[in-house]
């Protein structure tokens, strides 16, 4: 850590507790100002509840903060942003209805005689969106942004509180690399004016690209720390999960896969120019890689039901296969876990047991009631399958991390036993433990002959979890590639490729 004189935040014991859980366990940290550390834990470390007591979310129940040597008291959100503490959610915390320069200035607009001055906003507006490289209107409305802008629209936001420190949670998960590239550029620009940045991320490369320090929690307790020339991969890792992963993706040998269980046919998607083909075969682990907007989740939304097709044909074990709706897909044993788990894939205020039996409530239900001891029964089952860290299955999903989160997600779809499974960024927002037992789950599926569809960004994911890949770009394909031909630099080429055909 560097001398006094340039630390900017000393975090001393912070201790917080939950009903029944320890979230933190006096944990300390310390930032310097211009630097970048990056935290680093699995889900359920700690990492987000120690970045909202420092946000004035949550108050401490043990533990002191230090802001430029001096101890502060944070009880409210403006108690941290009066002190320069500007917090960057995962997701964006931004009003799509409202233009650019109304989100910045939320919540502090600037007012002439008592009414609102536009005019002073924009111009102020247009001066920060100048400095982290935003080249658009300030009276552009949000709605009308990629995610990446808005992104940037944040970053903004924070330096017009004049914030010192800022909190960037998982700021790339949604981002193509080119907006991420930019996104780097940009903080090393603000580290250069002396602003602190906290880092939360499990996009290794990132951190190990970017950090200057990196402190790893486990259990709500800080574990250690790592300089920059410490810091690699493996050490990271084990100090995340306790022990050294031996793999992170599982052994699986070459599989040809068996029937053909899908087939789409000359199938134009909405908003396409050009239809599309491919097939799936049974115990197949298919993978789908392109750039965001590239067409992927769109096609899913085809199969799945929850968009219907413009032309084309898809047939399902030989049969036709047209579903116009998502129970007709489910019916036909195809299920969806989508991109955004939260929004689509559950129900956050419902228990673990209700999210699983939800899709499937007939099978619950035989009669007027639901039969909940049933429900119990198949909850429990898929815990123990998915290994879900939660002391209930009546637990409120809302409750839990992101990776458990995700785990509900496939739970629920596995206990009505698929006969293709579509997973739409699987292993988004979660921790490289996590990650690896999902990897190992999905295997699992297709070692029992379910056809799986890995929907992903993550070119290693692809690369080492799929036996073909189908790459998009532009919302047509491009090509597929099988296993022994898959290699970064062939499938990047191919999801930036310019000439689209009907593969």
């Amino acid at each position: 850590m560097t001398e006094n004189a340039t630390r900017l935040l000393e975090m001393r014991g912070v201790t917080k507790r939950f009903p029944g859980v320890v979230a933190l366990d006096g944990v300390s940290i310390e930032l310097a100002r211009g630097e970048l550390l990056a935290l680093m834990g699995e889900n359920g470390a700690g990492k987000s509840t120690l970045m909202k007591v420092l946000g004035g979310a949550y108050p401490p129940d043990a533990g002191e903060i230090y802001i430029d040597g001096q101890q502060v008291v944070l009880r409210h959100i403006a108690d941290a942003k009066r002190r320069g503490i500007a917090l960057i959610h995962q997701e964006l915390m931004l009003a799509p209805n409202l233009d650019i320069a109304a989100n910045i200035f939320l919540g502090t607009e600037r007012q002439t005689l008592g009414r609102l001055d536009s005019r002073a906003m924009n111009a102020a507006a247009r001066d920060l969106l100048r400095r982290v490289g935003l080249s658009v209107r300030p009276t552009t409305p949000v709605s009308a942004l990629t995610v990446g802008q808005m992104q940037m629209v944040e970053i903004a936001k924070a330096l017009s509180l004049d914030a010192r420190l800022i909190i960037m949670d998982e700021p790339t998960s949604s981002l193509t690399a080119g907006e991420s590239h930019q996104l780097f550029e940009i903080i090393r620009s603000l580290r250069s004016e002396g602003i602190g940045i906290i880092y939360i991320s499990h996009r290794m490369e990132e951190v190990l690209d970017l950090a200057d320090r990196v402190t790893v929690m486990r259990d709500g307790k800080r574990v250690g720390d790592l300089t920059r020339a410490e810091a690699t991969h493996d050490k990271i890792v084990a100090m995340m999960v306790g022990r050294t992963l031996s793999t992170r993706f599982p052994d699986r040998p070459e599989n040809p896969g068996g029937a053909e269980i899908l087939r789409v046919d000359d199938v134009l998607v909405p908003g396409a120019a050009v239809p599309v083909s491919f097939n799936l075969r049974a115990g197949e682990i298919l993978g789908f890689a392109g750039l965001v907007g590239s067409g992927r989740t769109e096609l899913m939304q085809v199969i799945f039901g929850a968009t219907s097709m413009l032309s084309g044909s898809m047939t399902l074990e030989g049969r036709p296969y047209n579903p116009r709706k998502t129970s007709a897909a489910i019916d036909r044993g195809v299920y969806l876990a989508p991109e955004d788990r939260k929004r689509h894939g559950l129900v956050l205020p419902m228990t673990i047991a209700e999210n699983i039996s939800l899709p499937d409530l007939r099978s619950y239900r035989p009669r007027l009631w639901l039969n909940r001891r049933t429900e119990t029964r198949a909850a429990k089952i898929e815990v123990d399958r998915m290994r879900i860290k939660t002391p209930s299955i009546h637990r409120k999903v809302v409750n839990l991390s992101g990776g458990n989160q995700q785990k509900v997600v496939l739970g629920k779809w596995l206990a009505m036993r698929p006969k293709v499974l579509i997973l739409d960024e699987p292993t988004r927002g979660i921790d490289v433990g996590a990650k690896a037992e999902i990897y190992r789950h999905i295997a699992t599926l297709a070692e029992q002959g379910i056809a799986v569809i890995v929907v992903s960004s993550d070119m290693e994911e692809i690369l080492g979890m799929s036996d073909r890949v189908v790459v998009m770009h532009e919302r047509c394909i491009t090509g597929t590639l099988p296993r022994k031909l898959l290699t970064p630099e062939r499938v990047g080429s191919m999801m930036s490729g310019k000439v689209c055909e009907a593969a």
